[in-house]
């Protein structure tokens, strides 16, 4: 099975490193790191830069898609990034397309979560309704061959997910032990559902000036 990570200047890393590190973790699957082009990548803080390898050319037809969020994805969307474009055209054979975050709002201006349940960080839900998507709270979201999950740390569960169902629940829960993934949080604070709403404000403010920030500064190919 192969699987494609495609990615794009200003990615959020975990959104795709954490799946990455799950889906890497069985032989028998091929995973590829793609981009719009070949060379140096880097993430949203422009601190992690990645050696991109294979284009979106080279993997036209994956077995699974897996695309990252980031601030720069409401952009990407609005303007039909090439990232977007691939995604619509490799979905017509995936078995399964995926998203982590605010990878979902690719996903839905490739038209592919219109009129189905999808979720991605809570704080683009509107953006995300946007693409004719009804937005859920829930953790890890499944709709026929579409998974999308939610912010961010989210992308491990979803990687989990996967391997569960194509290679089984016992071997995703050895790959979730071989990580020692066994979340206990400092605070009880992951959801708005859960954190004060004093922190809940200041996130969404944070996060509001952020993208706005990214959509106003125009195409990057960098």
């Amino acid at each position: 099975m192969q699987i494609a990570i495609g990615l794009y200047p200003g990615f959020t890393a975990l959104d795709a490193i954490g799946p990455y590190q799950v889906l890497s973790q069985i032989p028998d699957d091929e995973v590829v790191v793609c981009a719009e082009r070949t060379g140096r990548l880097s993430d949203d803080n422009g601190l992690l830069h990645l050696e991109i390898e294979r284009t979106f050319d080279d993997v036209p037809s994956p077995d699974v898609t897996l695309v990252p969020g980031g601030f720069v994805t409401r952009r990407l969307a609005l303007d039909r990034d090439p990232i977007v474009d691939w995604l619509a055209k490799a979905h017509e054979t995936t078995t399964w397309t995926t998203s982590v975050c605010t990878g979902s709002l690719l996903l839905g201006a490739a038209g592919i979560l219109d009129g189905i349940d999808a979720t991605t960080h809570w704080a683009a839900y509107d953006d995300l309704a946007s693409y004719g998507a009804t937005p859920t709270a829930e953790r890890v979201v499944r709709r026929g061959r579409v998974w999308t999950a939610a912010g961010v740390s989210a992308g491990i569960d979803l990687g989990l997910a996967l391997v569960a169902e194509a290679h089984g629940p016992e071997v995703a829960q050895a790959v979730q032990l071989g990580l020692e993934y066994d979340p206990q949080p400092l605070f009880d604070a992951g959801s708005p559902a859960k954190a004060d709403p004093e922190i809940v404000a200041l996130v969404r403010a944070v996060n509001d000036e952020r993208a706005a920030e990214v959509v106003g500064k125009g195409p990057e190919r960098a």
